[in-house]
């Protein structure tokens, strides 16, 4: 598919992001996952764990779909002491330290969610961009909004990740 359309210009954005988060995680033990520059930072494997998160709920609400988190049995796989519908956002330091998870569960999931993203976003049209998906706020947020605010925010913590991890291979 081509990038100079709606549906393209969504899968390439995913695919980046997915391609960061590989760069962030591969490689890596759980130990190295989930150290913090300081006691109060995030890890690797919560900013991963809480992007995906991000992602999987945001893309089910907007496109009426179920989260993989439940429905494939990830919550389950991962074991977290946390609500049914935790993902992150909100989170205490406290909170966020007990993300521990290894590379290969964490890159499942996210692989999973990434997959299911694509499949819901390859058929997305320019109109399609203007339907309101959340009307709790003002003004109401459209499929255009939410995706590139999901997008956004999953780059940026991907890129955090990536910083953690060029400190934890310094130390």
């Amino acid at each position: 598919m081509s990038a100079t359309n709606s549906a393209g210009l969504l899968v390439d954005s995913f695919g980046r992001v997915r391609e960061a988060v590989h760069e962030a995680v591969e490689g890596l033990t759980e130990d190295e996952l989930a150290a913090r520059v300081d006691p109060d930072a995030n890890s690797i494997a919560w900013l991963v764990w809480h992007l995906t998160r991000i992602q999987d709920d945001h893309l089910a609400g907007a496109f009426g779909t179920d989260q993989l988190w439940d429905a494939d049995g990830w919550r389950d796989r991962f074991g977290l002491p946390f609500g049914k519908g935790a993902t992150g956002y909100g989170q205490t330091s406290a909170q966020a330290g007990k993300v521990r998870a290894p590379a290969d569960l964490l890159l499942g999931y996210h692989d999973a969610v990434h997959a299911r993203t694509l499949d819901l976003v390859r058929s997305v049209t320019n109109t399609d961009l203007d339907r309101v998906v959340d009307a709790a706020w003002d003004p109401p947020v459209t499929l255009g909004v939410r995706l590139v605010s999901v997008i956004a925010d999953a780059l940026q913590h991907a890129g955090q990740a990536a910083y953690v991890r060029g400190v934890v291979e310094r130390r």
